[in-house]
């Protein structure tokens, strides 16, 4: 911290809080005796507080008196590309500038940190990636087209993470540094030890670093004189580098790259903006593109880049056998491991090789279905599942308020064998232990202890000393594992279950991906997929791997419930501590919100939300949609500050 001299010059300047100080305001001048510089972060007097500020902007002489800043913190200005992101993601999102600073800033900027032991390098022999036809062009297509976005579609295996490398190469010796966006901390081990074969000194930011190591990460990059390689989750976007000449989003059809808490911006939207700002180049890499995100690509014409074939030669595709669940032969041996999925396990584990199965937890709330047929009870205006109310005995639309009874027999098949069904993975877990008691078996999901995540355990799981793998959505991404040999999928369709109107994309997006989990090498593999409705497009298109078809139908289906990419939405919920006051706050929200709103602004609600009762509160939410953004950023400045949550461009309405 360097303490101010005083001089008989004075000057003045905007200083932004990371505190919110007073509603609407963001900013309030401050004079200096020293001049300083725009993204100096320095320590102010608010009251009898004392705040962190970034200095944004210089002024003239108010006519009112201001108080001194007391100190600069940092000797290295922020780069004035990060300053302008955060005053567009205030403004984009309707958050106070104050909360999007708190992401920006590492906590404990005015501690000593002791100085980060610099480990003897070793020299290392490089690896020589040889490229082939459709990795060149991307390379090349990349390396000469104009700043921007660029979307990587290419197929599991096809050798994304060898073209990124490439790129940043390519950025280091332009002088310029690249971030690395991976959406899950449990892939950060995978990319950084295939990137450390190539650079020296990467850094690495995610969520489970201390405070020290985080600050002295940030400070370190803040400071430093060269480019550099930053590899991370959401938060490494704004690493204080100077000079940014790429960024990269891996797999970046995961709903992760979205924050949950103020600001909930999305990390796509956010580096396109930074990317703008830079001059830089944003590559998006995905087998399986978000649908609004290949949507929009085609709209502005910005270039789609696919990778169809597999980068490794030789390399066998799996065998993918569908199991329909809805006839009780299948499952006469276990009920919900079909036979045909416990003898493909016996045989891997005799042979010493590893078994992943797949369970997307999420999908275990309550579904309504016929076991004969496999039909799923829908809401006939917005195409989602319905929920079941069994206090109520209803079937009930979260987003449009539809109900409907509990049907006694399927409306398609006749079948008296309506079921309300789910079970989730430590279930899982627990009856393998009992058929396979000498076997290794982990679960990774979000109970998962510090010690048993899938990224402090990825040695033992890389070097097969793991023989059963069970896991939720984490296990589906980007991993490549030398002695995996067999793939199940125990509900493939569980998250169609869920009332919301991306549930296809994410049923389609994870079984794409945790197909591309085998098929990587010259070994045989298998995929064994149980469903109660295998003909699902989804499920089909997802075994399949066969983006093309399910962009076609998704796209159809959205355009016909009004949907993301062909509409905005904003997403309400009020949160109290009893039901009728949730309820009586929204609905005199929705009065006043309709009185008010453009006549283009359909307004939804108010219906229970999917999590209606959370921490001892009752929640209740209005979903807005518009075909203009602004339509829903002017109405969410009319929404009372306190008990109620708001979100902008949610990617998911439960």
């Amino acid at each position: 911290m360097q303490t101010l001299q005083y001089t008989n010059t004075m000057y003045y300047y905007e200083v932004a809080p990371n505190q919110i100080v007073r509603a609407g305001s963001d900013v309030f001048t401050y004079s200096s005796t020293d001049p300083l510089r725009i993204g100096s972060i320095v320590a102010i007097e608010v009251g009898k507080k004392q705040l962190i500020g970034i200095i944004t902007s210089e002024v003239k002489k108010p006519s009112y008196v201001t108080k001194p800043i007391t100190s600069r913190i940092v000797s290295t200005p922020l780069p004035r590309e990060l300053i302008d992101l955060a005053r567009w993601l205030a403004d984009y999102y309707v958050t106070p500038l104050a909360l999007v600073l708190q992401s920006l800033l590492p906590r404990g900027l005015q501690k000593t940190r002791r100085e980060r032991a610099i480990l003897p390098r070793h020299s290392r022999e490089r690896t020589t990636i040889v490229f082939n036809k459709e990795q060149s062009y991307a390379i090349e297509a990349v390396t000469k087209g104009t700043p921007g976005t660029f979307l990587l579609q290419g197929v599991t295996g096809s050798g994304k993470t060898e073209i990124y490398i490439e790129l940043a190469k390519r950025s280091l010796i332009a002088g310029t540094s690249t971030i690395i966006l991976v959406p899950e901390i449990a892939l950060t081990s995978q990319i950084v030890a295939e990137f450390s074969n190539h650079f020296e000194d990467v850094l690495i930011v995610h969520s489970t670093m201390t405070e020290a190591e985080r600050h002295t990460t940030w400070k370190e990059a803040l400071e430093s004189d060269k480019p550099r390689v930053v590899i991370g989750a959401r938060s490494a976007l704004f690493t204080p580098l100077p000079h940014i000449g790429l960024i990269v989003i891996d797999e970046a059809h995961e709903p992760s790259y979205k924050q949950e808490q103020a600001p909930r911006y999305s990390a796509l939207r956010a580096a396109s903006v930074l990317g703008r700002l830079h001059k830089a180049k944003i590559v998006l890499g995905s087998a399986t593109p978000a649908v609004s995100d290949r949507y929009l690509a085609e709209q502005s014409g910005r270039p789609i880049i696919k990778l169809l074939t597999s980068a490794r030669t030789g390399t066998v595709a799996p065998d993918v056998a569908t199991i329909d669940m809805t006839k009780r032969e299948n499952t006469k041996n276990h009920r919900f491991l079909s036979k045909q999925l416990i003898e493909r396990m016996d045989q891997t584990l005799i042979e010493g090789k590893q078994v992943l199965l797949f369970h997307n937890r999420r999908g275990s709330a309550s579904s309504t279905l016929c076991e004969n047929c496999g039909w799923t009870a829908l809401c006939p205006n917005c195409f989602i599942p319905l929920t079941l109310h069994a206090d109520k005995h209803i079937l009930r639309c979260h987003i449009c308020n539809h109900t409907e009874k509990v049907p006694t027999s399927c409306p398609i098949c006749g079948s008296a064998d309506i079921i309300h069904k789910g079970f989730g993975t430590k279930l899982i877990e627990s009856e393998l232990r009992k058929l396979y008691p000498k076997a290794s078996i982990a679960r990774f999901d979000a109970d998962n202890l510090a010690n048993e995540t899938l990224n402090a355990r990825y040695g033992e799981i890389y070097s097969g000393a793991v023989d059963i793998i069970i896991g939720t959505q984490v296990v589906a991404k980007g991993l490549d594992l030398p002695h995996l040999r067999t793939v199940g999928v125990i509900q493939a369709d569980s998250g169609l279950a869920l009332p919301d109107y991306s549930a296809t994309e994410r049923t389609f997006q994870l079984l794409a991906q945790v197909v591309g989990r085998v098929g990587r090498n010259e070994h045989k593999t298998d995929v064994i997929v149980q469903s109660y409705q295998p003909t699902h497009p989804s499920v089909a298109y997802g075994l399949a791997q066969d983006y093309e078809s399910f962009y076609a139908y998704a796209l159809a289906e959205r355009q016909k419930a009004l949907f993301p990419p062909f509409t905005y939405l904003l997403k309400l919920t009020s949160v109290y501590k009893t039901e009728s006051a949730a309820v009586r706050a929204a609905q005199s929200l929705a009065r006043d919100l309709k009185s008010k709103a453009h006549s283009h602004v359909t307004i939804l609600g108010p219906t229970p939300a999917f999590y209606e009762r959370q921490h001892d509160t009752y929640r209740w939410q209005l979903i807005l949609k518009s075909p203009k953004r602004e339509y829903l950023s002017d109405l969410l400045r009319l929404v009372p500050p306190t008990h109620w949550q708001s979100e902008l461009d949610p990617t998911s309405l439960l």
